[in-house]
């Protein structure tokens, strides 16, 4: 076997436990706990979960996103994105990543709050911009001078602001956070237009960290919903 062909079954292996353990996260969090009981879920011996995620939780967590990041690509890529606006383009893009992890809501809000953890504030904005990044790339831009900068700092604004009122969306379909998505976009386009400066980019770029800050605060402790619903 090749090193790069252990990699990717490494990968694998390591995705398929972080999917197992996402439907624990919901009781449990992202916690250790989680992982034990989706390793159970695949009869993993316990010794796999430090084998396949090294890094513990956190490892996990940059795992679940990545591999949603990629899932996003895969979706963008079979739809004919050139023949849309670019405005449509950035929608769709945001639309295809939260549908993604629907049935997951609990998943990303503890994904999130991590994030926004004082020790995980570089690795969430990396992660964000990763995420922004694909879309953009997805879009067909190729910009290489600082407007690519000011797009990703835009995007990851509109995205996290996006996201952060998805969470707690129950309109039918999510109708309501598609709408509020439009109004985002329709704002930030505006932004270069009248200023040509990005101070007010770096204002939307917050969202996410303000959002995560507010989940941290609020999140439960692992195992405490469990207990409340009797596991």
């Amino acid at each position: 076997m090749t090193v790069s062909e252990s990699m990717s079954r490494l990968r694998a292996q390591r995705e398929a436990l972080v999917e197992a353990a996402l439907e624990h996260v919901p009781f449990d969090g992202w916690s250790k706990q989680a992982l034990i009981a989706g390793a159970e879920d695949l009869d993993l011996a316990p010794g796999e979960i430090d084998r396949l995620l090294p890094k513990g939780t956190g490892q996990a967590i940059v795992t679940y996103v990545e591999m949603t990041d990629r899932k996003m690509v895969d979706a963008l890529d079979a739809l004919e994105l050139d023949q849309m606006k670019i405005r449509e383009r950035i929608a769709v893009a945001v639309k295809t990543r939260l549908d993604l992890v629907e049935n997951h809501k609990d998943a990303v809000r503890a994904a999130v709050a991590w994030t926004a953890l004082p020790q995980n504030v570089a690795k969430g904005l990396k992660l964000t911009h990763g995420t922004v990044d694909k879309m953009w790339i997805a879009a067909g831009d190729t910009s290489t001078d600082h407007n690519w900068y000011t797009k990703r700092m835009l995007l990851a604004g509109v995205y996290g602001s996006t996201l952060a009122y998805w969470l707690d969306d129950t309109s039918e379909g999510h109708s309501d956070s598609w709408a509020f998505l439009d109004r985002r976009i329709g704002n930030v386009m505006q932004i270069p237009k009248i200023t040509g400066k990005i101070s007010k980019a770096g204002q939307f770029a917050a969202a996410p960290l303000k959002l995560g800050a507010k989940l941290a605060r609020c999140m439960p402790t692992p195992g405490r919903v469990r207990r409340q619903f009797g596991g």
